[in-house]
């Protein structure tokens, strides 16, 4: 009996019941005569159909089996026998290529008649499963395949061609896998019509035993804090068993929910980006404590005490608490109508505050150019305030911060560089102007700040856990702290980076929360696993995406190939002569490719890059396809 619910008041819920199914036969004529297709499925009943849509509406699979009891359960996808459905009226069967049709290191994406497959061969072998990537619907085919998994060519997440299961992340969600086998020479796919139509799969999780006489102040394992590192954690232990209690805890007033599309697309409401249902949590005993806050640990009992003066014990703790958004320091910052994006109310209300109004972002970071980009189309005017002299010009270097800053210019956004903020005025409470530092003044109806933000770690000073001198937790290779059972994930710590040398590094990027929160729950479970990711992320402007892959901190030169005045380009960050970074702009999946050869560990020279970029097509690519010496 889980929950989700709000201290002190619990809910408890029951784990559902499994549907019924109705059964029907349904044959099609295929339009090329060379396919040979029959197909018998199986419908499931529309409460069934409803209970399964995600959030944002489109199916989403949320299956889950367990063999009766709690500590052990069947995996998803079995071992390929002569027969792995249950009933062979519930497949689609197709005849999709000839053996020869397909060389080794291809893949396909191929149509079953009522949905599409990704086919692919290795090594001789053929595997096929869903050809969506489950975060963002991105087409698999053309991603990256290396070395028995495929990689997202949009942002990055892996998925093992073998089992169809996510390897690294963003996303939460699986691949349905298929049956391959060949027939006097053809290439035949069996799959069920649910798997086509979902594409995507929840792996099996465990159920938790302790809970029809647990102790409310008592968890074996207590997560603080509900982003994607809790979130992953979570979903971790019960994939790998864990059957014992699992308390989450947040500020927040909602579920776990996708917190980059809030400056992506502020006009999103909470139902269309929460990350899983109410009843996804219920039914795999995962509770979650909203609008709590922990206002101490005490480490040596083993006790998380909360604002309110709340107690719970317990055994294993995940600190996953992200950052805290700082404010600004000047005159009149308390004025109505000044926002930093923290949940989806603020990004709802700043856009109908902007709309045919006039909006002032303070900051050029991630967020406030995101912000500022979608503002365009709603506001006024928008306006950017800036202390560098262009964008992004740390991370990205100049020139393609220059490049971003002329996109903007081209779509009425207006730049005040190298200056701050010395005054928010006001009329009748609410803000009215922003005066700059340099003297101009700025007519504002709605402020945004992304003026960078402090790990959310202030609650442990006195702890006893090992905190650095700006506030970050460290944490070891295993995301474990200095203190033992104690584990910490997400955008509060730093982390020894191997593909820097073991660097410590602070990276708050979404997909790295996520297996930051994977690596933390093996570790709770003991399973030594230690993190080798390789960090991605993205940012979204005007209808085109900026990819970047690695970690570019110190980078001493840029390698461009492309034109950066047409927003078609790479770039790649190098430091002593090796890549260590890259970014790319319609040119897609150059930023997924160099991340596999990143994650093989490895090293990109400089100088093979600008060979490559000089002899253009003919060049020499074996530095990253991996088939030279």
């Amino acid at each position: 009996m889980g929950g989700c619910f709000s201290k002190p008041k619990p809910e408890l819920h029951c784990s559902q019941a499994q549907p019924r199914r109705h059964r029907c036969t349904l044959s099609i004529c295929p339009p090329d005569p060379h396919v040979e297709v029959k197909i018998e499925v199986v419908l499931p009943e529309k409460e069934r159909a409803k209970e399964e849509m995600s959030p944002n509406g489109k199916a989403s699979p949320l299956v889950y089996k367990v063999n009766g009891t709690a500590r052990h359960y069947h995996l998803e996808e079995h071992p390929i026998t002569i027969n792995p459905y249950q009933n062979v009226k519930d497949v689609v069967e197709a005849s999709v290529c000839h053996v020869k049709d397909l060389e080794n290191g291809q893949m396909r994406e191929v149509d079953l008649g009522c949905g599409k497959a990704l086919l692919i061969k290795e090594n001789g072998d053929y595997y096929a499963m869903g050809h969506k990537c489950p975060h963002y619907g991105a087409p698999l085919v053309k991603g990256v395949l290396s070395k028995g998994r495929v990689r997202c060519p949009w942002h990055g997440a892996c998925f093992s061609i073998g089992t169809g299961d996510i390897e690294d992340f963003p996303g939460l969600d699986s691949l349905p896998k298929f049956q391959v086998k060949i027939e006097k020479e053809k290439v035949y796919i069996r799959a069920s019509k649910q798997a086509l139509l979902m594409q995507r799969r929840t792996k099996v999780m465990a159920k938790c035993i302790s809970l029809s006489n647990y102790n409310i102040s008592s968890t074996n394992v207590l997560i603080i804090g509900a982003g994607a590192a809790g979130l992953v954690c979570a979903e971790t232990l019960r994939q790998e068993g864990f059957s014992d209690r699992i308390v989450m805890c947040t500020m927040d007033r909602h579920l776990p929910y996708d917190r980059p599309k809030l400056s992506k697309s502020m006009d999103s409401h909470l139902d269309q980006i929460t990350l899983r249902p109410k009843e996804f949590f219920r039914t795999n005993d995962i509770e979650v404590l909203t609008e709590t806050q922990v206002a101490a640990v005490d480490i040596k009992n083993k006790i998380a005490v909360f604002k309110d003066g709340f107690k719970m014990d317990y055994n294993k703790l995940l600190i996953a608490t992200g950052n805290t958004p700082k404010a600004l320091s000047c005159k009149g910052k308390e004025v109505e109508n000044v926002f930093n994006i923290r949940t989806p109310e603020d990004a709802n209300r700043v856009v109908k505050l902007a709309s045919s109004k006039n909006a002032v972002i303070v900051g050029a970071s991630f967020l406030g150019m995101e912000v500022a980009a979608y503002l365009t189309e709603k506001a006024h005017s928008v306006s950017v305030v800036e202390l560098e002299e262009v964008p992004f010009k740390k991370f990205f270097g100049e020139k393609v911060g220059q490049a971003l800053m002329k996109m903007f210019e081209n779509n009425r956004v207006k730049f005040y560089m190298q200056t701050e903020v010395s005054e928010l005025r006001e009329q009748e409470g609410k803000l009215k102007e922003v005066v700059l530092k340099s003297g101009k003044v700025l007519r504002a109806d709605v402020c945004v700040i992304g003026i960078g933000a402090s790990p959310a770690t202030g609650f442990l000073k006195q702890s006893g856990i090992n905190i650095d001198s700006k506030g970050f937790i460290v944490v070891n290779k295993m995301m474990q702290t200095n203190i033992p059972g104690v584990f910490a994930a997400g955008d509060a710590v730093t982390f020894p980076l191997a593909l820097r040398n073991n660097k410590k590094v602070n990276i708050p990027h979404w997909q790295m929360a996520h297996m930051h929160g994977r690596i933390a729950a093996l570790n709770m479970l003991a399973h030594g696993t230690e993190i080798s990711t390789v960090p991605y992320l993205w940012t979204a402007v005007f209808g085109k995406s900026l990819r970047y892959a690695g970690h570019g901190e110190g980078f001493d030169d840029v390698v461009f190939q492309g034109d950066l005045d047409e927003l078609k380009f790479v770039a790649f960050y190098t430091k002593n002569e090796e890549v260590i970074a890259v970014a790319s702009m319609n040119y897609d999946p150059i930023v997924s490719k160099v991340a596999e050869v990143m994650a093989s560990g490895r090293a990109i020279r400089k100088r093979d890059v600008e060979l490559f970029i000089r002899h253009g097509k003919t060049g020499d690519m074996s530095w990253l396809t991996g088939k030279g010496s």
